[in-house]
């Protein structure tokens, strides 16, 4: 946390003026001054909506610093923060110039050490930024438990309920093939409430009680739901619970990725946000052992499967309102002494919370602009940003880029095991408790290879995670798959089943596991994330609803080696999809993202076609092993320049071609 000596509002000095200062009068209107005329924005815009060069700018590169300064203290003036003028002056400067702190003149060594940390303590942050994310792992480990307390519970629930599919308890076709679909309408109903209307109110209810107070609302419906669950005595009133289940993992599913992608640091970043996978993963392993301490309890053990999973969303009522809000949430509010204060909290030094809290403004102003010049609605509602997302270019592609790696979750097959893991071992010759067994490797092999993510994602990359991975997710699934044709005799039937699942799912834990919620809470600017995100979560869950509810009927039809068979062949596709569409983000700010998705689609995808692809096959194939693959982006750095009072310039923009992202 910043040193207990850090300036709180109303607490900062005033004697440590870096500048001249400058008189606002109260009632003055602020101008929008990060634009310094229409030429200059119209510029910026446009190198947004069509970025067909690849670079990546900073919006606050080629302001004057002079008028940099001088909008500084209008936004001070403006939000009756003026004692933190000193620290937004150096904030706003280090955000502008942020590769040569050492030619800023307003910096003391304390300063530029506490900047010098970021690169070389990068995991050095205050206690409560690590106790927030640990509080949205608890909300992803509900989200895990709750997933999988229902795969236990399809052994024996189905049965006491008069809707099992298997012949011996449905004695004609027609009432067997009208079970399995009552079966998959169970297990889908929290998905299906989560595409039809969790994920869209999700951003409404984000808009008013903000992020904290979202998960609290969810939190509430992952406590109440699963007891009910437990208690149900009709296969409808099971839905009716779930449904309300779907509520609370929906509001969570949206709200919680982008509440850590809006607190962590930029280098840090997806480590964090990924922690949604890690612990969902780990919740998914708590489910599993659950279902196995409850397998022996007789009648009730599908209900006690089901209802444990009230019990992670206890602490996570309890500990919310201890964790700050979102600081962009609160600047989007016009909150701004709030946000500095939530900064503060999460940040090292105050200066880091000035020059965070300074960029955001700038971004909010640069998004407000944009939608000004597209003719579009700065404030409209729900249906005007969800119409944005599509009319908006550069919203357009982070709709097509989100939707792409959400719906690659569902088409690698990894939700057929997560949901029906014990039912497939069961196919295989298990017995009940040997099936939830291998359920709980399952899980375990599923929380344990999520961990190196945590690493990967911010050195690799999102999608250079995704490209590595579905390949080996295809040939896994198949050969899983083919283990079925072993005769059910030999002891290698089942266990080749299971070591080609483990395979697997080693595979997709560090990489379709947590990237598609981690690139989606990111690829959105601030004015349409709750809308974006929204998006996102119902594109995935439509599809999990598709998996879940046909899959019971597809293993009846095809039988598993099929149905292995056709996911395996999703993967394929799948990768063909993420290699052309999805832009990579690692490493840059939720600001800089604009220009990412400001190069036009057929600009990436020709890319990926013409110079990446032939680049793989001489380097990989052809084992050339001095070819360089060739760039997209690059990324705008400042250049320092030394110039007298009057008319200083301060940073002035050029290409730093050394800087590159590898894509």
């Amino acid at each position: 946390m910043a040193e207990p000596s850090a300036p709180d509002i109303g607490t900062a000095p005033k004697t440590a003026v870096v500048s001249d200062p400058v008189e606002v009068a109260p009632s003055q209107k602020r101008k929008a001054s990060v634009f310094l005329d229409s030429e200059r924005r119209k510029e910026k815009l446009a190198a947004i909506a069509e970025n067909v060069t690849g670079e990546i700018k900073n919006p606050l590169i080629g302001i004057p610093k002079d008028q940099l300064l001088q909008d500084v203290k209008e936004f001070a003036a403006e939000y009756d923060i003026t004692e933190l003028t000193p620290y937004l002056i150096k904030g706003a400067l280090v955000a502008q110039n942020p590769h040569y702190i050492d030619n800023i003149h307003e910096l003391d060594d304390e300063d530029r050490r506490v900047l010098s940390e970021e690169i070389s303590h990068k995991w050095k942050h205050p206690r409560i930024l690590y106790m927030t994310i640990v509080l949205n792992s608890i909300a992803a480990c509900v989200q895990g438990w709750d997933q999988t307390g229902s795969n236990g519970a399809n052994l024996t629930f189905a049965i006491q309920m008069g809707i099992s599919d298997n012949r011996d308890y449905c004695f004609t076709d027609s009432v067997c093939s009208r079970n399995s679909w009552l079966v998959g309408f169970v297990n889908s109903a929290p998905y299906i409430a989560i595409c039809l209307f969790a994920a869209w109110i999700s951003d409404p209810v984000n808009h008013f009680l903000g992020r904290r107070g979202t998960i609290f609302i969810a939190a509430v419906f992952s406590v109440l739901a699963p007891i009910g669950s437990g208690l149900t005595q009709k296969w409808g009133q099971l839905v009716a619970c779930r449904v309300l289940l779907g509520l609370g993992m929906g509001l969570k599913e949206v709200t919680v990725p982008v509440y850590s992608a809006e607190i962590a640091p930029t280098s840090i970043r997806g480590g964090l946000v990924m922690s949604w996978q890690v612990w969902t993963a780990f919740g998914i392993f708590l489910g599993t052992c659950a279902n196995l301490v409850f397998v022996n309890t007789g009648d009730i053990a599908w209900r006690l499967q089901l209802a444990s999973a009230f019990v992670p969303a206890v602490p996570l009522v309890i500990g919310i309102f201890f964790c700050p809000e979102s600081p962009r949430w609160l600047l989007k509010k016009k909150r701004v002494a709030e946000a500095y204060k939530s900064l503060l909290r999460l940040r090292n030094s105050p200066l880091q919370a000035a020059r965070d809290l300074y960029f955001i403004h700038a971004q909010l102003v640069f998004e407000d602009a944009l939608l000004e010049e597209s003719g579009l609605s700065k404030k409209g509602n729900m249906f005007t940003r969800f119409i944005e997302l599509f009319t908006i270019p550069r919203l357009r592609r982070a709709v097509q880029a989100s939707g792409v790696v959400m719906i690659a979750q569902q088409m690698c097959g990894i939700n057929i095991i997560a949901f029906y893991s014990s039912t497939i071992f069961e196919q295989s010759g298990a017995n009940n408790i040997t099936a939830l067994l291998g359920s709980f490797g399952f899980g375990l092999v599923n929380f344990v290879f999520a961990w190196p993510a945590i690493w990967t994602i911010d050195t690799f990359g999102r999608r250079g995670l995704l490209l590595f991975t579905f390949p080996n997710m295809c040939w896994s699934l198949l050969a899983a798959g083919m283990s079925y044709y072993i005769p059910d005799s030999s002891r290698a039937h089942l266990g080749l089943v299971i070591f080609f699942v483990y395979v697997y799912d080693a595979f997709y834990s560090p990489g379709e596991g947590p990237v598609p919620f981690t690139y989606s809470a990111e690829v959105f600017p601030l004015s349409h994330r709750e809308i974006g995100m929204s998006w996102a979560v119902a594109t995935n869950n439509f599809w999990a609803t598709v998996v879940s509810l046909t899959f019971p009927r597809q293993l009846k039809a095809f039988g598993v080696q099929g149905a292995f068979g056709f996911y395996a062949g999703m993967n394929v596709i799948a990768l063909f999809m993420i290699f052309l569409f999805l832009p990579e983000t690692k490493q840059r700010t939720l600001e800089e993202l604009d220009y990412v998705f400001g190069v036009t689609t057929r600009a990436h995808a020709k890319y990926q076609l013409t110079k990446v692809l032939p680049w793989w096959i001489r380097r990989y194939a052809l084992w050339r092993k001095g070819e360089v693959c060739p760039e997209l982006y690059t990324f705008e750095q400042d250049t320092w320049t030394e110039s007298d009072r009057e008319g200083s310039k301060g940073i002035i923009s050029s290409v730093d071609a050394g800087h590159n992202e590898v894509v």
